[in-house]
Formats: C-alpha cells, structure tokens, sequence
C-alpha cells in the first residue's frame, strides 16, 4: 500500500524510479537550470510582442518619450475635443463644409467632434452655465439677448472653450496637420496652457485711423485651449460691459444693437481676443511688460506665461501679407477658406464714397498711402466740388455693373428650341 502522501500510482511511482535511478543526479539539477534560462530567453527575444502599458501622466518629455506615442495617449491637459459652431447640424451641411469638417476627424481620429448650431446653442449655455454649471444666469441672459449672428459666433467659442476646452475651428477651416503637431516637441505640453497664432502683424498701421485697432492680432478662427481659463471668462466677461455700454449709449436693448464693422473687430472679434490674451500674459508675468513687440515679425513659436504664440504661418498662411507664406509649407496648420465670412456684408466697413474700402488695399503700404492722400485731398474740396466727384462715381459704378451683367448674357448659351 502506498504512503498517505505518496502523489503517483504505483505503476507512475515505479516508471518515475527508473527514470530517476538511470539519470545522474547532477544532470537532473541542471536540467531545470536549463529549462528556466531558456523561459527567460524566449521572453526577452518576445518582449516587444507584449504590449506596453500606457503612460497616463500627461506630460511628454522630449528626452524619455517618443512624442508620437505619447501624444496617442494624452495631451497634457488639453481636452481631445474639436468644437466648430454653424446654422445647423453636420447631417445638413453643404459638400463644401462637410468635406472641411470631415479634415479634423481624419487628422485626429482619436478626437470627440462637435457642432453647436442655432438649434442646440442655447440649451448647450444653460446647461454649462445654469445652477447646475457654473451657475452664472447674468451670461445666460446675455448670449440669449444677443442678435446678431457674428456677435453670437463669437460668444459661444468663447463659452465652450471656458467651459470644456480642446480645439475651436470655424466652421470654413480646413485642418491640414494634426492636433498633435499644435505644440512643438521642444515644448512639455504640461507647461502650455493655450495655443494661438499670428494673425495680422502689421504694426507700422497701429496709428492708422482706420487699420490701427486691426494692424497686431492673434488669431481666433482656430485656437486650443484647457477649461477654464481665466482669460476665457474674462473675455466674456469684457464683451457682456461693452455691449452693455453700446446698448445704453444707443438707448436700446443688447438684442437692437447697431454695429459697423470695426466695432464688431475691436469688441469681439481678434482684437478683443488680442488684448484679453495680452492682458493675461501681462498678468501672469508680474514686472515684465509684454506688447506686440514680443510677437512682431516672429519666426518661431514661444511661450510666454504658459501661452504657446505660434508664428503667422501656423493659422493665417496664405493672406497675402503679415510675411504669413502659404499653406504647402510644413508649418502650416491650417487653411481658412472665407466661404462662411460674410457677416461684414450685416456689419460694413466704412466706404469712401469716393475711394472705397481701404481695406481693399490687403495691407500694401503704398496703396494705403494713395488712399489716404486721396481722402484727405477730397476733404480739402469745396462741398459742391465733392458732390460732384461722388455724382461721378456712383455713375463709373452703375456703369460698371451694366457691363458686368452684358457680359454675363454674352456668356449664356441660346435655347435649344423645342421641336413641335
């Protein structure tokens, strides 16, 4: 009978005797050495079959960390949420702005993608800043209050980037790299708070009656930010005074403001976003002074108190002045198309009814100074004088748009007559 704690057969427990009697006791020592040693072999030459696991720290180091699989991973604070606002949802949209749209999610696949429209906007607002948000019923009543639709644009942008945060793109930006390259890999991405670019520096125009409040701007059709920003609420909270006091200097309700183009530029518009912007650098830097001077003519990326200011060519390639290149160079980012900019059409630009726009001129030097030496030679004119050279004009114009429309019936092709 076997022992109690005997763990074979008889018949094992015999065969496993004779194969341990016929094999010396050494090699039988050895031969686990051997088996463990190969384990381990096999499993260094496999390691790379295994897969890592992922590093959730949020920060990426340019020197422990392969910037592209990292940045699949986290980006450092930044929400991975691409937010574009429109008239209506992404299922209605015309070819030209789904086949833009359908750029952001290609480029960022691991991205959340959403449109705020006029349907939605406001439920969106109250839901962020009602009591069970940021409980701020004084801007809900604002964004509801407001009418017109550039005013509104710009509002709700910059509501979603305080509230949520990630990547703001308007609805005609196509993106042409991914969110990922936003930040250079010289930079910790933990350290950057907000991503912006150039978009007009042309500073010599800074005193210029017309271009001076539109010469030095960061642009805001594209931009990334973290949640709840400072200088995001401050922004909002700027625009809800200046319309308050546009309200009451016209005597009317925020919904019946009126407003000319540079009014909207300087209220919520890029130089609005500009100024908020430098007044948090300015904030958050102490002692040290920063001005346009920080950003003029600049050809690579810095930050300045945790705001990563891209050069010109990031955004805004492609404008024709500003030194901003074009979009097949390597730092472009993204490409503006314009198609959905036609509000200045509700909020014109003051017209010259002689002269024009001077915006017209794209920022050429030479043709600012014509305009301006023509304008203020038509104001040293005799009132009777001035008339006349407006009666000229609007006859050149009318003109104009009798040969433009005679060339557009010469281009017609005849009716095919039908046969009786």
């Amino acid at each position: 009978m076997n022992p109690p704690m005997y763990p074979l057969s008889p018949r094992l427990a015999s065969t496993t005797a004779k194969f341990r009697n016929r094999v010396p006791t050494q090699l039988r020592r050895v031969i686990i050495i051997y088996i463990i040693c190969a384990c381990v072999l096999l499993i260094i030459l496999n390691i790379d079959l295994v897969p890592s696991m992922p590093n959730y720290s949020g920060v990426l180091k340019r020197d422990t960390t392969p910037r592209k699989a990292a940045d699949s991973k986290a980006l450092g604070g930044f929400p991975r949420k691409i937010w574009q606002t429109w008239k209506i949802d992404p299922f209605s949209f015309e070819e030209r702005d789904s086949t833009t749209a359908k750029t952001w999610t290609t480029r960022n696949p691991g991205f959340r993608y959403e449109v705020l429209t006029d349907s939605n906007d406001m439920n969106y607002v109250e839901e962020q800043f009602g009591p069970s948000g940021f409980n701020r019923e004084d801007i809900i009543d604002l964004y509801r209050s407001v009418n017109a639709t550039i005013i509104k644009a710009d509002l709700l942008r910059y509501l979603i980037m305080y509230a949520e945060g990630g990547v703001y793109a308007d609805i005609d930006v196509e993106a042409l790299r991914p969110v990922q390259r936003f930040i250079p890999e010289r930079y910790k991405i933990s350290e950057v708070d907000m991503v912006l670019g150039v978009e007009i520096d042309q500073p010599e125009f800074k005193d210029h009656k017309i271009l001076g409040k539109k010469s030095q701007s960061f642009c805001q059709w594209t931009f990334m930010a973290k949640p709840r920003l400072p200088v995001m609420l401050k922004l909002i909270e700027n625009i809800k005074g200046w319309l308050t006091e546009i309200a009451n200097k016209q005597k009317v309700p925020i919904g019946e403001v009126v407003l000319d183009f540079d009014e909207v530029i300087s209220g919520t518009g890029p130089s609005a976003f500009t100024a908020a912007v430098l007044e948090e650098m300015n904030k958050r830097s102490g002692s040290v002074s920063i001005t346009w001077d920080d950003f003029h003519d600049l050809d690579e990326s810095k930050i300045i108190s945790g705001i990563l200011v891209l050069d010109v060519e990031a955004f805004a390639a492609g404008q024709g002045h500003s030194d901003s290149g074009n979009h097949n160079s390597r730092g472009a980012l993204v490409k503006h198309h314009y198609h959905a900019s036609n509000w200045p059409s509700r909020h014109p630009r003051f017209n010259h009814p002689v002269y024009g726009e001077v915006e017209r001129c794209n920022w050429n030097a030479d043709c600012v100074r014509k305009w301006d030496e023509d304008v203020e030679a038509f104001e040293l004119l005799p009132l009777e004088v001035q008339q006349e050279k407006i009666k000229e004009k609007r006859a050149q114009d009318s003109q104009l748009v009798l040969n433009t429309n005679s060339q557009l019936e010469l281009r017609e092709p005849n009716p095919i007559p039908v046969s009786q």
